[in-house]
């Protein structure tokens, strides 16, 4: 037993202890850790649910030389919102590398998950968008895709966004929330109509079929699809991997199971020489879009050096503070 209590993070206490946590480079620093070889990252757990649509994800591991290993639950019940839940969930649980003591219980309620899923997407947006961005497109319109207009300004000087949901209530609570921001937000349509105007899109749906077909993607487009993170999900035609002049994955090693990588490989439609490691990109920028007129397309499953870093920042401000 530890000889010290474990500490119990709330979440109202671990959304003021991120306010001071510097999260674009806290989390690039976990994927150069898993691109260099530093981290040891298991494939993720699984449990998926069909009455209701839901599943959940057990991601864990740990970065050599660092205090702690995490092992982090969160799940994504789709029908939450019905019954006035949000859809997302979780925990996470920090314990010590010496001694396998449990440390820290985290409460995040699935919150940590949603903001370091936002960092990753602002991160590929930060090494692969086209240097003028005069529009960007949102694909959803739930809590990623309103994240990643909250964050945007942080790599972005875009305000202009055009959104398409498939239902179009949700679209429009989505546009009312920013009303009063700097944000000018328009209602695509069509996937084609934002598509063609658009030179940054950012998918963030749980799609199991396409929702981008190559065909509607012009010279210059980048786009994070961060919502594939099962063998079923796909928001990308594999044919747009194959149009892609280069491909960046959160985990080369993760995309043999899952991801729009997962789907392009799977149907022949992936040239792994266009492929790399976004730990890779972080440490040599001059990998990625190397003109105006290339398309890039960056595949985030998510991985558990995200955790690992966020939940470490969080702990090491929470023994600061007791200091």
């Amino acid at each position: 037993m530890a000889n010290y209590p474990t500490a119990i993070l709330s979440l109202p206490t671990i959304k003021e202890y991120l306010l001071s946590a510097d999260l674009i480079p806290l989390i690039e620093q976990g994927f150069v850790a898993l691109s260099s070889g530093q981290a040891i990252v298991p494939p993720v757990g699984e449990i998926l649910f069909d009455n209701p649509k839901g599943e959940t994800h057990i991601k864990y591991g740990y970065i050599k030389h660092q205090a702690y290993y995490i092992v982090k639950i969160a799940s994504g019940f789709y029908e939450n919102p019905k019954i006035g839940i949000k859809s997302s969930q979780g925990v996470m649980l920090l314990f010590s590398q010496q001694t396998g003591e449990l440390l820290a219980v985290l409460l995040d309620e699935g919150y940590l998950t949603d903001i370091r899923t936002v960092i990753a997407s602002m991160i590929t947006l930060k090494y692969l968008a086209p240097k003028k961005v005069e529009c960007v497109g949102i694909i959803g319109t739930g809590i990623q895709a309103q994240l990643q207009l909250e964050f945007l300004n942080q790599v972005c000087n875009c305000t202009n966004i055009m959104v398409w949901g498939r239902n179009k209530e949700k679209t429009l609570v989505f546009k009312e929330k920013f009303k009063n921001t700097k944000f000018s937000i328009e209602i695509a349509s069509t996937i084609d109509e934002l598509a063609e105007n658009c030179s940054v899109i950012i998918t963030t749906t749980p799609s199991i079929e396409p929702l981008l077909e190559a065909g509607q993607i012009k010279a210059g487009t980048h786009i994070t699809a961060i919502g594939s993170d099962t063998s079923e999900k796909v928001e990308l035609s594999s044919e747009v991997l194959k149009k892609a002049d280069l491909v960046v994955s959160d985990s080369i090693a993760q995309s043999h199971t899952r991801g729009e990588v997962f789907q392009a490989r799977k149907n022949n439609c992936l040239d792994e020489s266009k492929l790399i490691e976004l730990g890779n990109l972080i440490q040599n920028p001059n990998l990625g879009r190397s003109n105006e007129h290339q398309i890039t397309v960056a595949d985030l499953t998510g991985v558990a050096v995200q955790d690992i870093m966020i939940a470490t920042a969080i702990f090491n401000h929470h023994n600061d503070l007791k200091q």
